[in-house]
């Protein structure tokens, strides 16, 4: 008997190279790229978002500033110090959030700032010994003698990359010792190249592995993956961070004998930046001020950084609340947050000036995590005489009040 060849809904018989054929793929639809307002309501979420994270991280910052001026034992200090770092770190890397949606197709929008290599490489070894130390793994530090005091380039990028690669030599090293080390070599058109080199006595990498380590969402191999997790992403962002620097990452590895991690950037040499300690608490006259404030937590924090400066503080938690008590009168300064809900510190502060008498001249001091020239002169056109970037320390607080406790009323342009 003759075998019956299956049928198609119309009937037809379907031949062995009909069942064979792969279905057909729909076609790929390409992203279509996303209009101006789109983009623009992203990065308006995503400035909300990096408020709201460094909310807390301000008041981390502040409070590990003011224990590490308190009277502490040598290696408390320390920690406070290091935790000060840590959560500076974090709240800068908040602001990557907007910038991520800012960059347009040419690539990063790199920060061109003054830092201290030293410093920075500092923070990075204690990051490196804290992690090390969960895991009973020796970590060395060795750090160049010659590093240049003061250079320009993007200190928040470099150190994120650090971070990642610190992490990672501890996270594949079961036992032994993970190097950090970091040196600087000339570099032409007056240029210096910093070079950092994280090794570590871990699991290492063969040949292969190396070649899929920087493509995205790939580990160095399946049994990595699955052992120690992780998107397979972070070593990609640091070569292409590397390369938007002038420099590069690049790894020599065997396996079962560690990996070594050089990473190169290209700074511009400045001039020196003070870097001085903690202030000294309680300086200058008391002053009477009204924080406005509207997340309970960073009231409790100013609350703590204003008493310990010496001051009076009210608290209110909007804008239309600030200008009815400044109307009262009583004020010497008001610490104004920019981003309010409803009548924003920009708003309140135009009808601060527009009340009647003397209550117009208050220093208003705005506060915000928005660093950059736009919402600054912003600031400056609505009326206020400073503007403060968010994490705001002790030792900026402590400056910035010490101006109006000298000169009551003065008025300050901003810069």
């Amino acid at each position: 008997m003759a075998k019956l060849r299956p049928k198609s809904a119309a009937g037809k018989s379907i031949s062995k190279t009909a069942r064979k054929r792969s279905p057909r793929r729909p076609p790929v639809q390409r992203a279509r790229p996303l209009t101006a307002p789109a983009l623009q309501a992203i990065e308006v979420a995503l400035a909300g978002i990096a408020h709201d994270i460094r909310t807390p991280l301000t008041g981390l910052v502040a409070l590990a500033e003011l224990l590490a001026a308190s009277d502490l034992g040598p290696r408390e200090r320390a920690w406070a110090k290091a935790l000060k770092s840590g959560a500076d770190h974090l709240a800068l890397l908040s602001t990557l959030i907007v910038d991520a949606v800012k960059a347009d197709a040419a690539g990063l929008v790199l920060r061109h700032e003054q830092f201290a290599p030293r410093a920075l490489a500092e923070a990075v070894g204690q990051a490196l010994s804290a992690r090390a130390g969960t895991k009973s793994v020796k970590a060395v530090i060795e750090i160049a003698s010659d590093l240049p005091a003061t250079v320009v380039g993007d200190a928040l990028r470099l150190r994120a990359a650090l971070e990642n690669l610190a992490d990672n030599a501890v996270k594949f090293t079961g036992e032994g010792a993970v190097t950090f080390r970091a040196a600087a070599e000339p570099a032409t058109r007056g240029r210096l190249r910093l070079v950092f080199t994280l090794s570590d006595s871990g699991i290492g990498m063969s040949p292969a592995d190396i070649k899929r380590l920087f493509r995205p969402f790939s580990q160095a191999s399946d049994e990595v993956a699955r052992r120690y997790g992780g998107a397979g992403l972070g070593l990609t962002f640091v070569k292409r961070l590397a390369k938007a620097m002038g420099g590069d990452l690049t790894v020599t590895s065997k396996p079962g004998q560690g990996s070594t991690f050089r990473l190169t950037v290209l700074v511009t040499p400045a001039l020196a930046v003070d870097h001085a300690g903690p202030p000294t608490v309680r300086s200058g006259r008391a002053l009477t001020v009204l924080c406005v404030e509207d997340n309970p937590y960073g009231r409790v924090v100013m609350n703590t950084i204003l008493t310990e400066l010496g001051h009076a503080a009210d608290f209110v938690d909007n804008g239309e609340a600030a200008v009815k008590a400044v109307a009262r009168g009583g004020y010497d300064v008001v610490l104004m947050d920019v981003t309010l809900a409803d009548v924003d510190g920009l708003e309140a502060t135009r009808r601060i000036r527009a009340l009647p008498d003397r209550a117009a001249d208050v220093t208003v001091i705005g506060m915000s995590g928005h660093d950059d020239a736009i919402t600054a002169k912003a600031a400056r056109e609505a009326g206020m005489n400073d503007y403060l970037v968010k994490p705001v320390s002790p030792k900026q607080l402590a400056a910035a009040l010490a101006s109006i406790s000298a000169h009551p009323y003065a008025s300050a342009d901003l810069t």
